[in-house]
């Protein structure tokens, strides 16, 4: 399944992200740069480590993972968090965890569909799940 996640993908649309930036306590000033930005992210595997690279106009990101792995991420817009990503069937699913308890955890599932990538923010408070869905076409 992990051959599906392989490649470039562009940002083509994006829905309620600022929503979800300021849900898991990113300021108004970086939510908005963020919700402008349009990512294109960069999948690779080799053996059983994985590579998400993601790269805007502002700011570029890379996380090295090996699935089921907890390991420590600083995210763009710079939470320390504790994550583990695994792949359940066609999903690969990121639990970001904080370890302070005042970060909202959050979960981001990518679902790949022929040259379309779904990606599913999903920001857990205890009052609400504030949801974001941002499509991608695979570019190469």
């Amino acid at each position: 399944m992990a051959e599906q996640f392989v490649g470039k993908w562009k940002m083509e649309s994006s829905e309620n992200f600022d929503e979800y930036m300021k849900a898991v306590g990113v300021g108004s000033v970086t939510a908005a740069l963020g919700s402008k930005a349009k990512p294109t992210v960069y999948i690779t595997v080799e053996g059983d480590k994985w590579t998400l690279k993601t790269e805007t106009t502002f700011k570029t990101t890379t996380i090295t993972f090996q699935l089921g792995v907890e390991f420590d991420e600083k995210t763009a817009d710079d939470r320390q968090m504790k994550t583990t990503i695994t792949l359940e069937g066609n999903k690969l699913i990121q639990d970001q965890k904080s370890p302070v308890s005042t970060v909202t955890p959050s979960v981001i599932t990518r679902t790949v569909e022929g040259d379309k990538m779904t990606v599913v923010c999903e920001a857990r408070t205890e009052a609400k799940t504030v949801v974001s869905t941002r499509i991608y076409n695979r570019a190469s």
